[in-house]
């Protein structure tokens, strides 16, 4: 089937997918973000009984609800295209897959659709009590969605809890458990949604310094500040901590994905971490990938060659090997079903032998090129710079912020409030790169090892995937100019009057 399949079409696939996930993801930060500040606030004026935190409050609500409604509308697209145009994807693993996807529509979504209703309309309609608890609720509920699809998103990097049935020629949940709670799982959900605290508080300092720069509305702005940088502080320093997990992790389950993140081509113990150029850290890399300054970490001619010593004892296969035992995986299925057809249970069971011992290598028996393994170098090696740069930016913006908040000498600094302002891009652009080093350094990948983008993807027209892509780019460039539109217009005209 995959030589019937226009090459050309699996890239407007990718690109159409790539389109709308980047455009979701500038939606859902924000969400998760502003959630966490407004309910604080909110906490503020029900503990307080200071009717300025109401007020407060209930402007980042605004935002919140406008970025909301467009967010939930591009997330139902990128769902939808697993079915459209990643279809033998959704059928080879949708009993894994499609798992945490309903759970997260059927309790999240519905948990937000609910107490988001009122959060914005039960004001002076329901006890303070009950409306903060819907604030609270509101943003678990982001939080929980978050979880079940990065659960899904992990999996694809990580696949466990889970056997090949050759009946269905489908691969089955067989643990629930290891599959929702998987370490790669927990560490993406803590780093991905702090990551997104920092891009809310960045974006709650920056609309508040525009006010500073205006002088409009200061006693509102500075208390803002003091609420964002706080929280933005304490989750910059989590998601540091989650990196430092997530890079150990990537190096023991992904390590062509480090190895192109470092634009490692050979390997070695003793590894210096590179920042820039020629400024390296001693011995840093093999620290990170393996906990140990002398650790061995292999590059990328080393993964395509193999031949060095693994963990736990072996000896690595070279790519050539893995693409031809994933040959014999696909060889054995097919015996398989033959044999079945005939009811030669001797044959099935030879059969099954074999592809339960080349299963593991099933992925690579599509890939045409091993050069293919290796994902943008490039591409990887400045996104992860970026985003770890901006990180460390972060860190050091909000402890100013916060210190400078608190000696209540913010208000005087108008350069610190331009900058300020345009720290909100920034924090856009570290959020965006995370998540090209997550999904281009899986390459080739849809699923680890188990399944490629040429054998995932739907066979369709080219022309049908390129028409939705320019469809979908101009929908969402609309949405999203309607959404600045919108958020100007109400950041222009302020909180609310008491």
């Amino acid at each position: 089937m995959l030589e019937t399949i226009d090459t050309s079409m699996i890239d407007w696939s990718r690109a159409q997918f790539a389109l709308t996930a980047i455009y979701h993801w500038l939606f859902v930060p924000l969400t998760l973000g502003l959630a966490v500040i407004m309910a604080t606030m909110e906490t503020l004026y029900v503990r307080t009984g200071n009717e300025f935190w109401k007020r407060t409050a209930k402007f980042w609500m605004k935002l919140f609800g406008i970025n909301f409604a467009i967010g939930v509308a591009t997330g139902l697209i990128l769902e939808f295209q697993f079915g459209t145009n990643w279809s033998n994807y959704s059928w080879f693993v949708g009993d894994i897959f499609g798992a945490p996807l309903a759970i997260e529509g059927i309790l999240a979504f519905f948990m937000e659709a609910t107490f988001v209703a009122v959060m914005f309309f039960g004001w002076h309609k329901v006890s303070k009590g009950f409306h903060l608890a819907s604030t609270w609720l509101t943003g678990l509920g982001a939080t929980i969605s978050a979880w079940w699809i990065l659960v899904a998103n992990s999996w694809m990097q990580y696949p466990v809890g889970m056997e090949f049935n050759p009946e269905t020629m489908r691969n089955e949940m067989v643990d629930f458990m290891a599959v929702a709670f998987s370490p790669v799982a927990v560490v993406k959900f803590f780093h991905t949604v702090l990551s997104s605290w920092m891009v809310g508080a960045a974006f709650v300092i920056g609309i508040s310094a525009w006010y500073l720069i205006r002088k409009r509305e200061k006693e509102f702005a500075l208390a803002s500040m003091k609420v964002a940088a706080a929280i933005g502080l304490f989750a910059a320093l989590v998601t540091a901590g989650t990196g430092d997990k997530s890079a150990y992790q990537v190096a023991q389950v992904q390590p062509m994905k480090l190895a192109a993140m470092e634009a490692l081509y050979e390997g070695g113990t003793h590894e210096p971490l590179t920042v820039v150029g020629a400024i390296k850290i001693p011995e840093m890399l093999s620290f990170l990938a393996t906990h140990s300054t002398s650790g061995y970490v292999p590059g990328i001619n080393d993964l395509q060659n193999g031949g060095y010593t693994l963990p736990d004892g072996s000896t690595a296969l070279s790519a050539e090997e893995k693409m031809a035992n994933g040959k014999k995986a696909i060889t054995a299925l097919a015996d398989f079903r033959r044999a079945k057809q005939q009811g030669d249970e001797s044959a099935m069971q030879i059969a099954r032998s074999a592809l339960d011992e080349y299963m593991p290598y099933f992925g690579y028996g599509y890939i045409q090129d091993k050069d293919t393994l290796v994902p943008h170098v490039g591409l990887l090696f400045w996104s992860f710079r970026v985003m770890v740069g901006l990180g460390m930016y972060f860190i050091l913006f909000f402890l100013v912020i916060l210190i400078l908040v608190w000696k209540k000498q913010l208000a005087k600094l108008n350069w610190l409030h331009w900058i300020a302002l345009w720290s909100i891009p920034l924090a856009y652009i570290a959020s965006q790169a995370g998540w090209i080093v997550a999904e281009m350094g899986r390459q080739p990948w849809t699923i680890q090892d188990l399944l490629p983008v040429n054998a995932a993807v739907s066979k369709l027209e080219t022309g049908s995937v390129q028409t939705t892509f320019f469809i979908f780019l101009v929908m969402f460039t609309v949405l999203l100019i309607a959404e600045i539109g919108i958020m100007v217009k109400a950041i222009r005209k302020g909180p609310d009057e008491k």
